[in-house]
């Protein structure tokens, strides 16, 4: 990797993930420009940059975390404090994008996503990169350039240096709208997959029975509304189920975000009881960025996440969770857009089901 000329590029960072600020700016052979993000006692948040920015491009540094409203105050603190004292370009590093869930209206709800792209872009955010968004579209929210990179290399070359027997697994996707990107999985590593659909029952009386369903009408060849609107009749999840053969195979569930780690446990569990015993002991898990605390008796082997979000005390708490370093995917991605290289590279043999 060529280093970018040290005298036009300057990398600040806020709160939320130094240790990979300085993995990057080391990576790229400069130094942490030094900006200082506290908050007074009023609960403010006040940034103070060392060094000069006039005429240099800013890289900024901040990912979501657990504090995610801080975290973006302060990215739109720092690029505003950027645009003002005349930097050149302010491109934002944000290996984990917050909100990115919230991208499709749910019932009087909005749009967060779209709401938190605005406010990028008027802060002085000229360019974003990112990684793993929850979904692609979020990309035409923004009104300057995103590079969404993929972190599937690096787990794709996790499974088959670690795990030594992977080619007796299965890749499972924990519900249907993760069959894509299982499936994506599965065909780089030339693997089975098999999918959970349902939710968990309580108890049997949760089920719907039809006792309490309307009589039957004559059938007719119109439909008669003149009752009025008909009412959207409610989603009703069949109990948990494994669509796929995974007796007797390691099952390697695939995510790009573990933030409800019941969920994930809950179909671990399905797992384990509809394998043969061996597979009670072969639980590989990946996922990117989020890292919950695994207890030891849950029927996990190994929860294999990036450090686009910070987890060293999770990291503490239990041995199960293994950390792959993304950090030279961001260094090179910010080398080539500084030094006006094709970002092509980085997407190589990368597909849009990824």
């Amino acid at each position: 990797m060529d280093a970018p000329a040290t005298s036009d590029i300057c990398i600040i960072n806020g709160n939320s993930h130094p240790d990979l600020a300085n993995l990057i700016a080391s990576r790229l052979g400069v130094n942490n420009g030094g900006c200082s993000v506290y908050h007074k006692t009023n609960r403010e948040t006040m940034v103070e940059i060392g060094d000069s920015v006039r005429g240099k491009d800013i890289y900024i540094i901040q990912t979501g975390t657990k504090d995610v409203n801080n975290n973006i105050m302060e990215l739109l603190i720092m690029a505003y404090a950027c645009k003002t004292s005349s930097a050149n370009s302010i491109v934002g590093v944000i290996p984990y994008l917050p909100y990115s869930k919230q991208c499709k209206m749910r019932k009087r709800g909005c749009i967060v996503s779209k709401l938190l792209a605005r406010m990028m872009c008027t802060s002085g955010l000229s360019h974003i990169i990112t990684m793993d968004l929850h979904q692609k579209e979020i990309q035409g929210f923004f009104d300057c350039p995103v590079d969404n990179l993929r972190a599937s290399p690096f787990l794709l070359q996790y499974i088959q240096e670690s795990i030594p027997d992977y080619r007796n697994s299965v890749i499972v996707a924990r519900n249907p709208g993760s069959a894509k990107k299982a499936t994506s999985y599965a065909e780089r590593l030339r693997l089975g997959i098999a999918v959970i659909h349902g939710e968990q029952k309580e108890s049997e009386t949760d089920e719907v029975d039809g006792r309490n369903s309307p009589p039957l009408l004559p059938k007719s060849r119109t439909m008669d509304v003149s009752g009025g609107v008909p009412v959207h009749p409610a989603k009703e999840k069949p109990p948990i189920n494994v669509v796929g053969d995974v007796g007797g195979r390691i099952a390697i569930m695939v995510d790009d975000l573990i933030d409800d780690v019941q969920s994930f446990v809950a179909a671990a569990e399905v797992l384990k009881e509809r394998s043969l015993q061996n597979l009670c002991d072969g639980h590989a898990w990946t996922a990117q960025p989020g890292c919950p605390k695994v207890d030891r008796r849950f029927p996990i082997d190994e929860v294999v996440v990036t450090n686009t979000v910070p987890h060293e005390i999770q990291k503490m708490q239990c041995h199960k969770i293994k950390t792959v370093d993304i950090s030279i995917l961001l260094a090179e991605a910010i080398r080539r857009i500084h030094n006006k290289e094709s970002m092509s590279y980085l997407f190589k043999n990368v597909t849009l089901e990824d």
